[in-house]
């Protein structure tokens, strides 16, 4: 981050001014420099969500949400998608570049040697009801990881910083896969060493001990896309909240559960299920031409889902690949008569197509496909975000990792506009109306 110039702020109506400097990165917009606006003006900045303020400096994720560009450490997504797995990934998010062979070989190691977790974790699934949401499993089992792994939680001390990532990138997914069996009533199911990252989670998803489970190569890669496409998104809703409870000196294993808990929000990791639930209302590709006029019609509470994004006003690139693995899933589970899919095709030409959808840029995302992929895959909508959680926890380790390591990161501390009662007096009981 490097001064670029400065811009002159003026209180309409008074003779207070001040110059604050402008900021810029390595790409993107310039950014002014607020910090100095209230001790030299007495105001503050109001953003409700955050839309308008970069609220740290990253290294990680670059987002051009006009030219639909995601970039990995300067990486395009669709190559990293395309040409690396998850683990490589992982590696070049944690560490800033892509890694030798021998890096690769001991960072594929020591995730591997770190899935298996506590065996006296399983007592706390017994704690749970059968028919608890698997998202709230997560928020509390990873959170109380902190209990079981103490000693690794000085945030201070690089190395135990690096210990604890390891342990939470390599055991997510087994806590996700016992989330589930619970669910099912199934033996929970124990990591295997000699299998890829996205192989170990299938299989620790789908093998029961009656019979064998050979994980295919197709969903193997499959579910290593997914992982690597939701692998971070720059300071989104969970990111910031990893962000914003680091910045209080708490254990990583705290932050990251305080992102599961953000995650959850249907209007962030629960999209992709809200896009099968609307599909499926929908019922028949004949029946999408009245569903969109009621999307269009402003007295209509129809909502259209999986498509725009928050970021992204263009077509998101994470969604092209979403749509190509789609097929191939489908190809090779025998699934050639999808209806969920053909409605997905003809609510996607609609979008490209209609004026509707292309003046308010209303692309579709990659939740639009996600979700179809994950239910031909037999699994459960409620192990969605779940599978989100499972691929974003090593971008808010390596976020959280950032942000300790920032010199200039303090404790978030967001301020607000007052709009309660003036100062008054108590009155007694007897006193109130």
């Amino acid at each position: 981050m490097s001064k670029t110039g400065s811009i002159t702020v003026t209180i309409e109506g008074s003779n207070s001014s001040t110059t604050l400097p402008l900021l810029g990165g390595t790409l993107g917009p310039q950014v002014a420099d607020i910090r100095k606006l209230y001790s030299s003006l007495g105001i503050f900045t109001y953003d409700p969500g955050y839309g308008e303020t970069a609220s740290c400096e990253s290294k990680i994720t670059y987002i051009d949400g006009d030219a639909g560009v995601l970039m990995y450490r300067g990486y395009p997504i669709e190559q990293l998608a395309e040409k690396s797995d998850f683990i490589e990934v992982c590696y070049l998010l944690m560490n800033g570049d892509l890694p030798n062979k021998a890096e690769l070989e001991k960072f594929r190691k020591d995730v591997t040697y770190h899935t298996m977790v506590h065996e006296q974790i399983r007592r706390f699934f017994d704690g749970f009801r059968r028919d608890a949401h698997p998202m709230a499993i997560m928020c509390g089992v990873v959170g109380a990881l902190a209990a079981f792994y103490h000693d690794n939680l000085d945030i201070n001390d690089p190395r135990q910083r690096e210990v604890a990532a390891f342990r939470l990138i390599a055991k997510v997914p087994t806590i996700a896969a016992m989330a589930y069996k619970y669910a099912l009533g199934q033996p929970f199911v124990y990591p295997q060493n000699k299998l890829s990252y996205a192989a170990n989670f299938l299989y620790m998803l789908n093998t029961v001990p009656a019979e064998p489970y050979e994980v295919s190569p197709v969903l193997e890669r499959a579910m290593d896309r997914i992982l690597v496409l939701h692998a971070d998104h720059e300071q989104n809703a969970s990111t910031s909240t990893v962000r914003l409870a680091g910045s209080t000196g708490a254990n990583p294993f705290a932050c990251i559960a305080a992102g599961i808990a953000a995650l959850w929000g249907p209007a962030h990791g629960g999209a992709n299920e809200a896009v099968l639930k609307m599909l499926a209302e929908i019922g028949t590709p004949d029946k999408i031409p009245a569903f969109i006029e009621k999307v269009k019609d402003k007295n209509s509470d129809v909502k259209l889902m999986g498509f725009g994004h928050r970021v992204y006003k263009n077509f998101d690139p994470r969604a092209k690949i979403m749509k190509e693995t789609c097929h191939e899933v489908l190809a090779e589970l025998g699934i050639k008569d999808e209806p969920l899919l053909d409605m997905a095709m003809e609510m996607e030409r609609i979008a490209l197509t209609d004026d509707y959808f292309i003046s308010r840029k209303l692309y579709p995302n990659v939740d639009f496909y996600s979700g179809i992929i994950l239910k031909a895959m037999g699994i459960p909508t409620s192990m969605f975000t779940v599978i989100f959680a499972v691929a974003r926890t090593v971008g808010w380790v390596s976020q959280w990792k950032e942000m300790i390591e920032d010199p200039s990161q303090r404790i978030g501390r967001p301020r607000q506009i007052y709009t309660g009662a003036g100062a008054r007096d108590y009155k007694p009981m007897a006193e109130r109306g």
